[in-house]
């Protein structure tokens, strides 16, 4: 014979209706409740609700399909995991905070701020992380980049090859790390590229000069063994033909021109940017869309001098006669 206790627990697990006997049985998700679909008995209450939390709310008390608090992110010193009190003095249904409680609340959200940054480590993250954050806003990256260039630095940091160098230009060189690993991955899966950011351009938005970012990339990619690819020409192609508001003929013959000096190998060990100036400035001549020297340059942010030489030596390797490419 089953004890009531054994007997009981059958019924629990396969939630059979103590009253009616039946088997069909409707889980009331908002309520908590089991009920009997047959008599209406509720067989249980108070059961957790195991589906996401949608319990987030604008400020008109609407509520809003979306889960509650951010996503972890390495772009944050904490991982984004900690709490903030807002800087707007205002509860949480919105309405304004008493002018009287407002000086507390200062106080307090001057302790969080403080207690979030616990050690040396720390406020290194915070400061690098936050810089790193202000270059990519200024070269609208995307945020897949800045997540990886966050990663970077933490590597960097566990290694301890920050100690005895700019802060500011490690992390600067994270993130042109981190377009030069997404460039090369798109290499290899021979996919069209992204857009390529310069070290010139990187250099504009951080505080330190090029050189020195240019010396704790070189650092950085031998200790962390990062594996990049050097910049082809044809990835400023298209930027550079856009800013000069050019033709698609000019630009399709402007990589056709890019990659008959690569097969000659013509193109190695030079400068991407001038080689990719040089070959937009040949292309418009032939189709008689004229841009000056000085425009292709200022674009490209080399020299005009460079443009004349790389120009120079693409109409002697591929044997392109004067008299095409003559101005009229």
């Amino acid at each position: 014979m089953v004890s009531e206790d054994v007997n009981q627990q059958i019924h629990e697990s396969i939630q059979i209706c103590v009253d009616c006997g039946s088997m069909m049985t409707i889980r009331d998700s908002n309520r908590g409740e089991l009920i009997c679909v047959n008599c209406g008995l509720v067989i249980d209450q108070g059961g957790i609700d195991q589906g996401p939390e949608w319990r987030a709310f604008d400020s008109q008390q609407r509520e809003r399909r979306t889960r509650v608090g951010a996503p972890m992110t390495h772009t944050i010193h904490d991982h984004g995991l900690s709490t903030i009190i807002d800087y707007k003095d205002k509860d949480y249904s919105g309405k304004d905070i008493p002018a009287k409680v407002r000086p507390r609340f200062r106080r307090m959200r001057e302790w969080q701020r403080r207690i979030r940054v616990n050690d040396a480590i720390e406020r290194n993250l915070a400061f690098a992380l936050g810089e790193l954050e202000r270059m990519a806003s200024s070269l609208s990256l995307s945020k897949s980049l800045r997540e990886n260039a966050s990663k970077i630095y933490r590597k960097a940091v566990e290694e301890g090859l920050i100690r005895g160098r700019s802060i500011e230009g490690v992390a600067a060189a994270c993130l042109y790390a981190s377009c030069k690993e997404a460039t090369f991955q798109n290499i290899e899966k021979r996919s069209p590229t992204k857009r390529s950011i310069t070290l010139s351009e990187i250099a504009e938005n951080a505080r330190v000069d090029k050189k020195e970012i240019g010396r704790s990339y070189r650092f950085i990619k031998f200790k962390l063994g990062l594996r990049t690819e050097p910049i082809k020409p044809r990835e400023f192609v298209t930027r550079f033909i856009s800013e000069l508001k050019l033709t698609q003929e000019v630009e399709l013959l402007a990589n056709k021109i890019v990659s008959a000096a690569e097969r000659r190998g013509c193109t190695s060990g030079k400068n991407a940017q001038g080689v990719a100036a040089a070959a937009i400035y040949l292309s418009s001549r032939i189709y008689k869309e004229h841009r000056t020297q000085r425009d292709i340059a200022r674009v490209s942010q080399v020299t005009e001098v460079t443009v004349r030489n790389h120009f120079k030596e693409l109409t002697k390797i591929l044997k392109i006669p004067t008299d095409v490419i003559k101005k009229k």
